[in-house]
Order: structure tokens, then sequence, then C-alpha cells
């Protein structure tokens, strides 16, 4: 089925299954041996179009000239074998139209198993490691609801500042595909356990800075399919075949659909940016994209300006990064306009899409199923959900703070919104922050430590700052120290590998290395006179006007120290000795 339509969508036409089912051959699936490979077919050739292809061609476009069917090809930019070649849109087009984008959201839940069975959920287990008869669908398996999932899911709808549902229950989703083997999958449909909310974002300095708040709709509980590993070609419309993995069969997700409230690819990629961000504060995701932990399907469609009415959506899947997503967005965006254009709005159809990183340009995968397809019903192997306002409130007392609530803290104590952008991104960052502060040291400082040099180690070393030796206690040590004038930031900056790969005390490390900062005006002032008698040349040009040369008895004495003067001092006293 789906083999079928990535053949002739590679020609950008879109028809119903079994259109061309002499190019395809589906073999037996049999879900009770999900090792066994399910699909195979061939790529649709690019060097010349099946008879059956033309005689579709003509039946579909039959009132249409030659020139018009290769402007509705072109605009769908789905040559088989080009590369990127993004839809050629004037901006003046694009002004005259206005995107509408909603999100769904599904965040894979950090428990220790799976949604309705003890099998492990784990990430990277080998192929089918972690199944059961539960999560494999065998006849006569009940599941049964781990609570943790319901725990994880207040916990989101509160972080959104949604309403939860004291009572909510669970339903059956019916539909196929390979690497569902119950051919359902348990879900809530009618009364979800979170409705509404919304989501607070920074939009980044870069792009012109500015605050949006995005609507939510709802948060509901689901287990997870299985995964498809597509093969035998370099993409996923070029796969030859496919396997199954039901590892991922029954992990536990919570689904946040947002309302239509995004009108560019960037608003959409730091609204699933800010969603990352806020799981993994609120620790029940680890929220990594590359794993599947985080998937954001986007629907996307355009209206005229001023218009009330949608436009006809199409949702994009296969994004694994918040750059794709926006790319994803802004190709369809320019697809959808181009069609606009060009008169052919009416060939823009509700289906799905998949984003082709290598190509940058969206295929369709398969017409979007509506409501009524999936034939909902409540799930007769689970009671309904019922917690207690008490429960919700237990919940909301133990919330971290969360990151728009620590952006708003880290802008009111004086940080600049480009600082407070980084030092919030990463709740990691953001409490080892905190508890240098908790040590008394100074937040700018402190900001510029944690950016500059440490945010370098760490991205030189790809290790992160949960990980490092260095404590909050010792990088306020070191702060204060060179407040202080104990050491120099230079030598600061000397000792500071070595305390984050080892840790220890700035002091300690600085007395065994023989660092300590120069600070004695006498001592000072004698080295001082030691430089200038040994550069009278020099002293004289200096005397004579040449004063930029200041710079070079400056680098002399530092020298003669090793660096470990205390530059306020040293500076003070070479002015008055030149002068003199």
């Amino acid at each position: 089925m789906a083999s079928a339509r990535c053949a002739g969508l590679a020609r950008g036409i879109c028809f119903q299954p079994g259109t061309f089912s002499n190019h395809f051959s589906l073999r037996p699936f049999l879900c009770l041996i999900p090792c066994i490979t399910h699909t195979a077919f061939l790529p649709y050739s690019h060097n010349g179009a099946p008879k059956a292809f033309a005689t579709f061609q003509k039946r579909l476009f039959h009132n249409l000239s030659k020139e018009k069917f290769l402007k509705i090809c072109q605009a769908q930019v789905l040559t088989r074998d080009g590369a990127a070649q993004p839809t050629e849109v004037t901006a003046e087009a694009v002004e005259k139209y206005e995107a509408v984008i909603g999100i769904e959201t599904h965040v894979q839940l950090g428990t220790a198993t799976k949604a309705f069975c003890s099998c492990h959920s784990q990430y990277g287990s080998e192929a089918n490691a972690n199944v059961c008869p539960v999560c494999m669908g065998l006849p006569g398996a009940l599941p049964v609801l781990n609570e943790k999932v319901v725990e994880y899911a207040v916990k989101l709808g509160l972080g959104l500042h949604s309403d939860i549902s004291l009572r909510s229950k669970f339903d059956r989703k019916q539909y196929f595909y390979p690497d569902l083997p119950k051919g359902y999958q348990i879900s809530q449909f009618d009364i979800p356990i979170c409705r509404g909310g919304y989501v607070e974002v920074d939009l980044p300095v870069e792009f012109g800075g500015g605050h949006r708040r995005f609507g939510i709709t709802r948060v509901h509980m689901e287990e997870d399919a299985g995964k498809l590993v597509h093969a035998g070609g370099d993409g996923l419309s070029g796969s030859l075949y496919s396997q199954v993995d039901l590892n991922r069969a029954g992990v536990p997700l919570l689904e946040v659909v947002s309302e239509p409230d995004m009108r560019n690819g960037l608003e959409a990629a730091e609204y699933a940016a800010e969603l990352q961000r806020i799981v993994r504060y609120l620790g029940i995701s680890n929220g990594n994209m590359q794993e599947g932990s985080l998937r954001c399907d986007v629907n996307v469609s355009v209206r005229p300006k001023g218009q009330d009415k949608f436009g006809t959506k199409v949702e994009i899947k296969n994004m694994n990064s918040f750059s794709a997503m926006q790319r994803a967005i802004e190709y369809e965006v320019s697809r959808q306009v181009c069609l606009h254009e060009e008169g052919f709005e009416s060939k823009i159809v509700q289906e799905t899409r998949l984003w082709e990183e290598g190509s940058q340009r969206t295929i369709t995968m398969r017409s979007k199923e509506g409501l009524a397809d999936y034939r909902f019903f409540p799930e007769p192997d689970l009671p309904e959900v019922s917690i207690t306002q008490a429960y919700v409130d237990s919940l909301l007392e133990d919330l971290p703070e969360l990151p728009n609530t620590k952006r708003r803290r880290y802008e009111s104590l004086g940080l600049i919104m480009q600082d407070v952008l980084v030092l919030a991104n990463d709740s990691d960052v953001a409490a080892f922050l905190d508890a240098v502060l908790d040590k008394g040291a100074d937040l700018k400082l402190t900001a510029n430590w944690i950016m500059g040099d440490i945010a370098a180690y760490l991205k030189s070393e790809k290790t992160s700052i949960s990980d490092v030796k260095l404590t909050p206690a010792t990088l306020a040590e070191l702060i204060s120290l060179i407040k202080d004038g104990t050491i120099s930031g230079k030598i600061g900056k000397e000792i500071l590998p070595e305390l984050l790969r080892k840790g220890g005390s700035v002091k300690e490390v600085v007395e065994a290395k023989g660092l300590s900062q120069i600070s004695d005006p006498a001592l000072i002032e004698g080295i001082i006179k030691q430089v200038l008698s040994s550069n009278p040349k020099q002293v004289e040009q200096y005397r004579g006007g040449k004063t930029k040369l200041q710079g070079f008895f400056v680098g002399q004495v530092m020298k003669a120290t090793g660096g470990r003067v205390n530059p306020t001092v040293m500076n003070e006293i070479l002015l008055r000795k030149l002068t003199a």
C-alpha cells in the first residue's frame, strides 16, 4: 500500500492504494513473529514512465495542457533523483499568504517499564529483546496501567498550565500498520487527561527576539507503536524492504496537541524546543529527537492574508531536529504558495508527507486518515483513570522552576536576553548556575565563565556540565579569588581545565603550581625598576611621546613574573615610574 503510493508520488501524483499493483509486492507479515520482513517494493524508475503511469496521467489530467501538467509537477518539486530544489516562489508571492501551523508532539516518557506491561523501555536494546505477550498483542494478554505514566502526564499538564481531568479514560484507536501488532493503539479520545494550556517562548535575539504564547489543545496518554527499520536504499522512499522491531511497542507516550497558532518555521521550531526544555526540566523524558523520544508531526496550511477560513492542511513527519523542522515547514509553505499562485490550490490534498533530509523536500507518504477511520471506542480492558485534587496539588508543590519562569528571573537579575536564553536552555546548566550564585558569587562573572571557558571545554570534550568534576562551590571559590586579587583571570583560565577534569580546591591547585598572584607593591616596584633599567632606550622613547610603549613594559613585567603580577597594582606603579 505505502509502496504504491511512494512509487507514484515520486512523480508528484497522489493516488489511492492498488493503482500500481504491478510495481510492488506485499509479503505476508506475521505479527507473532515480529522480526519477519514484511514489505518489499521496487523504487519507481526515473528514466521512463511506464505505460500504466501515462494512462493514469491522462485520466487525472485529461483536461489540462501539457504545460499546466508540468507546472504542477514542478510545483510539487518531486523529481526522483534531483537534489534539493526549493520551489521557485517570489518573496512578493509569499507575502500575500499566511501560513497556519499546528504541531502534534509525541513525548516518550522516561519510565523504567512500558505503559501496560513490565517490559523494560530503555532505548538501544537489541531488536525485539524487550517484548512480551502484552506488547506483542497476543490473544488473551491483558494490559495493566503503569501509574508512573499518570504521574508524568499530570506533571506535564501542570507545566503547560492545562486543566487536569480528575476522571479520564482510555480508548482504542483502530488502524493497520505493520509495527502495530494488536491492530489498534491504546490512546485517549474524548476525555484526555489534560485540556487547554499554553507554552511561552522567547524567540532568539538574532532573529529579532520577542515573546510569543502558543495555545495547547490537549495532552493525552497513549502507547507507542514499534519501529520500522528501512533498508536497501539511500533514502526512505528508496528502501527495498523494512524490518520490524517491537521494543518500542507499548512504550508510554504523551501526545501534546497545539493550537494552530504558529505562523512560520522559526516559531514552530522554537515552540518544539521549549516543549523539549519543559519535559527535561520536569524530568519526565530526555527529549532526545535523535532517539525518537520527542517526535513532532507538523500540520501546515496556507491561506491568503485576511482570510479567516483555513486552507487544506498537510501533515509532515520524519524530522529529527528543530532545524530540519524549520526547513521542512519553509519548503512546504513555498510548495503550497506555488500551487496557489499557479491556480492549482485544489491539488493541495489532506495527506501525510515525509521530510527527506538528503534532498531537502517533502514527499507524499499516504492520504491522511480522518477521525471516522480510526473507529474510536472505549478500551474494554482498562478501567477509567481516577485521580484526586489532593494528588494533583501534591505534584504541583513539587514542580521545579520551569524554563519561562527561570528566564524571567534571570532577566530581572540584570542579564541580557541573549545570555538568558543560553543559560536557561539546559536544566543542568541552569541548576549549576543557581548553585554557584547560592555560594555568593557574582552573577555576571559566573555567567561569563559558564558561557565562555566552561562551555568551550564541554564542547571540545563532548561532555556535559553534570559529568565534570568542577563543583559549584569550586567555581564560586575561583571567582572570589580572582575578584579579591589573589589570582589573576589568566591564572584562573590556566587552572580551570584541571579543575574540570580532577576537581579539588582552587587554593590547593594554585599553591601546588606556585601560581598565586603577586600583589605586594614593594615587590612589584622592584621588578618594574629592574625592567626599566634593562630597557633605557624604550624608556627614553616613551618619555619623548611614544606612550604606546607602555604595553611593551607591561609585557616585560608579565614575563618577569610568569603572568602572576596583579595588573591593577602593576599599572599604577609602572605609570608613576615612567612619568617620574
